[in-house]
């Protein structure tokens, strides 16, 4: 199964790609204080530790939208903001921004179910990363959440990229890279920063953006629970 996606580009046109593999990459800190400190976040709400660090975690391309609302089966999931790798079919590179939208109460089973079940939205817009190569760190990498459907946004993650490994090592790493890139038609998911106050916590919205100066990637969405029933 594959995904279609499209995205505005700075130059005013449309890529259009159609997704057939796609990756979350878990455990990304360069710090590694900080994957101890995300570990254990995790591990606050019965999350088991991770077996290697960074993990990469295959999921569905199906799952990827970019639609404004995502379903979801009961009240324990949430999102968390992450830059995305994306592929093109000529295997070029953009940049894009998304949200690793996680089952919580699986999680404490499975990570790998966790994350194979939810949606994971993502902007409708891109960049090309080659020009951004050399200023990758300095970019802005945040969320916010609306804890309710009538309460504001209040901010959830912020940092930069320079918090999270390479990009370049990330998709070098990765289970299906071909001498060191990315195969045509593929979108990995790269990983997130800790939670500013709070602990992992669901929420009914999450607008999730990557800054560059003044300009910004960004998406918004909600979600609706539907019932758990036996």
């Amino acid at each position: 199964m594959s995904a279609t996606l499209a995205f505005a580009t700075p130059d005013g046109g449309t890529l259009d790609v159609r997704v057939e593999t796609a990756i979350v990459a878990g455990w990304t800190a360069r710090d590694r204080a900080a994957v101890d400190h995300h570990i254990e976040e995790l591990a606050a709400i019965g999350v088991p530790a991770p077996s290697t660090v960074p993990l990469y975690y295959r999921i569905a391309a199906a799952l990827l939208t970019q639609d404004e609302t995502i379903e979801v089966v009961g009240a324990q999931t949430s999102g968390e903001a992450e830059p995305v790798v994306i592929s093109d079919a000529t295997g070029a590179l953009w940049l894009t921004v998304g949200s690793d939208h996680t089952d919580r109460a699986l999680e404490a089973t499975s990570v790998a179910l966790s994350k194979q079940v939810c949606a994971k939205p993502l902007a409708r817009a891109a960049w090309p990363l080659a020009p951004l190569m050399e200023r990758l760190d300095g970019l802005s990498l945040a969320s916010f959440v609306q804890e309710e459907a009538d309460s504001p946004f209040v901010p959830y993650q912020a940092g930069t990229l320079a918090a999270i490994r390479p990009l370049v090592e990330l998709i070098a790493g990765s289970p299906v890279a071909i001498d060191g890139r990315l195969p045509a038609n593929t979108a990995m998911l790269c990983g997130t920063l800790p939670v500013l106050s709070g602990g992992v916590r669901p929420a009914h919205a999450i607008r999730v953006e990557i800054g560059d100066g003044e300009r910004r990637l960004t998406h918004a969405y909600t979600t609706r629970a539907l019932p758990v029933v036996a």
